[in-house]
């Protein structure tokens, strides 16, 4: 009887390949073929490029959109005194005071033009792209550095956020900062690593409370791979976490102010791809791309956990409370592209330039689209130009009381895009817009005798109405349709713009 043949396999990888690293990838190695020299070159390409093209992004059209709903509320508060932005922290809108706080700051020193207003996030996203490639080449190579940043600087919703005076860049940035802090903190747990990242998580807390559920991610990786260093994370997580929770304890007396009818209806969360990575299309590149990085590793892990688990949280969290909106996720969206830049990386050169080329193209039209006059969902410079080339002496205001934002929208866009001298009066106005830095604009309840002799009246809506006059307040819309006509309409992008006059002769 003879023995058996012996079959030999051979091992897939290095030999040094372990738990945390089965594909034998190592961190930092530069790839077959590429002298060692190469690797500082790499290191720095894969800071300064991604910056270099997501600067260029948010430069370019960056002022041509108008300010939307929440860009309007910014301009008032950059505009408003220290005492009424200080005194948000009493109100249900404290989870915004530091923002708003900040940007009041900036605008002291840079205006408050609409480029001067978004430019916190365009340098916010811009640094955020190169710290999407610096932790990537850290946690990954070098090479793989290159290709995270240029994915993330490519993804449509990168540039619309970074051209959005509003304080999701700044939270992008400081969930990727975070997570650029944990690895080496967990890695080598010295006291100052976790002080910095406590640090770290206390910026992303006051930048969007709802960007806290990142920790979520960072706890199942630390669990999952670093346990005996929990206990010192979890301490480091809830010191960074006060900041945000004193903020919620000043909001709760007046009501937590998050995300008003923010339910995750099926439509809603369908809508949710389109939102995030600003194609539906991107996101299914970027998904089918993370599938071929998952977390068979370490540094492959951490990023699933950041892409995952917190949409996963934000989920559960919103059958309690309506908090779901798309762009709550957006420190999410550095995650994916890693996860697709470290899929990349293990394809030839050409082909990655091909997924490059192809995510370039099909986020091209949305780019434009970004940088049309309603790119940001709202017409609210046309509709000023409307108002301003058609008004007459005399020209009075009413704005919807019952739309959202309680007709603030509306007063903001105006006051914002108009001159003093160019402004149709606020004919039911009894007070200041945002006095002592909360609440509607008071309005007079004789509306008749507010109104007087007013022959032309503009009326400003939110949403793209067919009936101007309906909901927008019982005693007024019954006055407004027994005393006026609907003269003209305009529906631009987000808003409604109608002209009534009590005599046709007039037009």
């Amino acid at each position: 009887m003879k023995d058996s043949d012996t079959m030999v396999l051979p091992r897939l990888g290095s030999a040094e390949a372990s738990v945390e690293d089965p594909w034998g990838e190592g961190h930092g190695v530069p790839a077959p073929g590429r002298p060692a020299t190469d690797a500082p070159r790499w290191r720095t390409a894969a800071w300064l490029v991604p910056a270099l093209l997501m600067g260029a992004l948010s430069v370019v059209g960056a002022g041509a959109p108008g300010l939307r709903t929440e860009e309007l509320a910014t301009w008032a508060r950059a505009n408003s005194s220290w005492r009424d932005n200080w005194s948000l922290l009493h109100s249900s809108d404290a989870t915004e005071a530091p923002y708003h706080l900040l940007m009041r700051a900036w605008a002291e020193v840079f205006g408050s033009s609409d480029l001067a207003l978004r430019a916190p996030s365009m340098l916010a996203m811009t640094a955020a792209a190169a710290l999407v490639g610096v932790l990537a080449a850290r946690m990954f190579a070098p090479a793989t550095g290159v290709l995270a940043g240029l994915l993330f600087a490519l993804l449509p919703t990168s540039t619309r956020y970074a051209q959005e005076a509003q304080p999701y860049a700044l939270t992008l940035l400081a969930a990727v900062f975070a997570t650029s802090l944990l690895v080496p903190a967990i890695d080598r747990p010295w006291f100052w690593r976790f002080a910095r990242y406590a640090g770290a998580v206390a910026l992303l807390g006051l930048g969007n409370v709802v960007a806290l559920l990142l920790l979520v991610g960072h706890g199942w990786a630390v669990f999952a791979f670093r346990r005996d260093k929990a206990l010192r994370w979890l301490a480091a997580a809830l010191a960074g976490a006060l900041p945000a929770a004193a903020l919620l304890w000043l909001a709760a007396p007046h009501g937590v102010s998050l995300a008003r009818n923010a339910h995750p209806s099926l439509s809603a969360l369908a809508a949710t791809p389109r939102e995030l990575f600003g194609v539906a299309a991107l996101g299914a590149v970027l998904l089918a791309l993370a599938l071929f990085s998952l977390p068979l590793r370490y540094s492959a892990a951490v990023c699933t956990a950041w892409a995952v688990v917190p949409p996963l949280a934000l989920l559960l969290v919103a059958q309690v409370t309506p908090v779901w909106l798309p762009q709550y996720l957006l420190f999410t969206l550095p995650a994916w592209a890693m996860l697709g830049a470290a899929a990349l990386s293990r394809a030839r050169l050409g082909w990655a330039a091909g997924v490059l080329a192809a995510i370039a193209v099909i986020g091209a039209p949305a780019q434009a689209d970004l940088r049309e006059p309603d790119g940001h969902q709202q017409a609210s410079r046309r509709l000023a130009e409307v108002v301003e080339r058609r008004l007459q002496p005399n020209d009075g205001a009413v704005y919807g009381s019952s739309d959202a934002g309680d007709g603030r929208v509306g007063r903001d866009l105006v006051a914002h895009y108009l001159p003093a001298d160019r402004r149709p009066r606020d004919v039911l106005a009894t007070g200041p817009q945002r006095a002592d830095g909360r609440g509607p604009v008071a309005e007079c309840a004789d509306v008749a005798g507010c109104l007087r002799d007013t022959r032309r009246l503009w009326v400003i809506r939110l949403g793209e109405r067919a009936d101007p006059v309906q909901g927008i307040g019982g005693a007024k819309e019954r006055l407004l349709r027994t005393r006026y006509q609907v003269a003209q309409v305009w529906r631009l992008t987000g808003l409604t713009l109608a002209l009534l006059v009590n005599e046709r002769s007039d037009l």
